[in-house]
């Protein structure tokens, strides 16, 4: 009896396995890549300027060290405006953030913005923003927070925080 309950549970178990592998591709396949959402779309024709980098120093914009998720992933390197941070205004083509994954050659390559406010709940275009009360990089209280991944397909969603797809591997070492 011990055994065939055993071999029970080892059969279940496989099974279980097998339908969690297959629901996780599935999942992955139909995850929503940058360009299909129309919101994206906007975002991309709003900010499409930020290609180089260099338009976004050009625009008050300045870096923080590069963003790894504690699972995996990344955010980019993200070049904030601190005059957008502080007016609290959702501007389609004003992000209070800009997004680069740090390249091998050591170029930025723009993959993502952020929009940030302390006023919410908020929304962009019918997209809800997330709540933030925790401890950030801004230097803010709570706030609501909006990633939209425009130039970077996501596989966990074009408003997810972090993207699989994006490394920190190599960003420069922050300076002090």
């Amino acid at each position: 009896m011990t055994i065939k309950l055993g071999t029970r549970l080892l059969m279940a178990a496989a099974v279980l396995g097998a339908c969690t592998t297959f629901a996780q591709a599935h999942q992955e396949a139909a995850a929503p890549e940058a360009g299909v959402s129309p919101l994206a779309e906007k975002v991309r024709a709003a900010n499409s300027r930020f290609l180089d980098v260099k338009a976004a120093i050009a625009e008050g914009y300045a870096p923080i060290p590069c963003a790894s998720g504690i699972t995996g992933g990344a955010m980019g390197i993200h070049y904030v405006n601190g005059r957008y941070l502080k007016d609290d205004k959702i501007d389609i083509a004003r992000p209070e953030a800009v997004m680069y994954e740090p390249m091998a050659d050591g170029t930025l390559k723009l993959v993502a913005v952020e929009y940030i406010t302390s006023k919410g709940p908020a929304s962009l275009d019918g997209q809800l923003f997330n709540f933030n009360s925790a401890p950030n990089r801004y230097g803010l209280g709570e706030f609501y927070e909006l990633h939209v991944w425009a130039w970077k397909g996501n596989p966990t969603g074009t408003f997810a925080d972090m993207n699989p797809k994006v490394s920190c591997e190599h960003a420069p070492a922050p300076t002090e």
